[in-house]
């Protein structure tokens, strides 16, 4: 299945970086730093002028994306929230499009200090891929209270990879 993970960090080198690039290693996935595009908050009447409309074509083209964010204060980084809210756009003012995500599957990598993330941060998540319609396959989330290290979460990873894979 092609995949596609989109990093919403403020730091594209940080411990959420390190453990997506461990699963677009496994996976043979694309990747996708929104850093490296220019992507407005949400607007009532849908005037942009970002990057937004161009990187959502790319991603349509995917079976399974993969949403990796670091868990600030037990939310999403901002470019996340901000990458999500868009998604909403596309069932009011690009329904065609919108339509295309339905189906998809999806999943979450996360990183953060905590040992476990409370549900909270999940659940918003889940709860926007059901709005969508697209199929959720779980989280991989690993506690970092320093940097990544692959050693501490292979068991984990490799349980995420056959969970999506299955």
């Amino acid at each position: 299945m092609n995949t596609a993970i989109i990093l919403g960090s403020s730091r594209s080198q940080g411990n959420t970086s390190a453990l997506a690039g461990v699963i677009k290693e496994s996976l043979g996935a694309d990747y996708f730093d929104l850093n490296d595009f220019v992507i407005a908050p949400y607007c009532y009447d849908n005037s942009y002028q970002d990057d937004f409309a161009e990187l959502i074509d790319k991603l349509l083209s995917y079976n399974r994306l993969i949403f990796a964010s670091p868990m600030y204060w037990y939310s999403a980084s901002g470019q996340m929230k901000i990458f999500l809210d868009r998604l909403s756009d596309l069932l009011g003012f690009e329904k065609d499009k919108g339509r295309l995500l339905r189906g998809k599957s999806v999943a979450l990598l996360a990183t953060g200090v905590d040992e476990t993330p409370p549900n909270c941060f999940e659940q918003m998540f889940a709860m926007s891929f059901k709005y969508l319609g697209m199929k959720y396959q779980g989280m991989n989330y690993c506690s970092c209270k320093n940097e990544f290290r692959f050693s501490d979460h292979q068991a984990s990873i490799e349980t995420f990879i056959n969970q999506i894979q299955s």
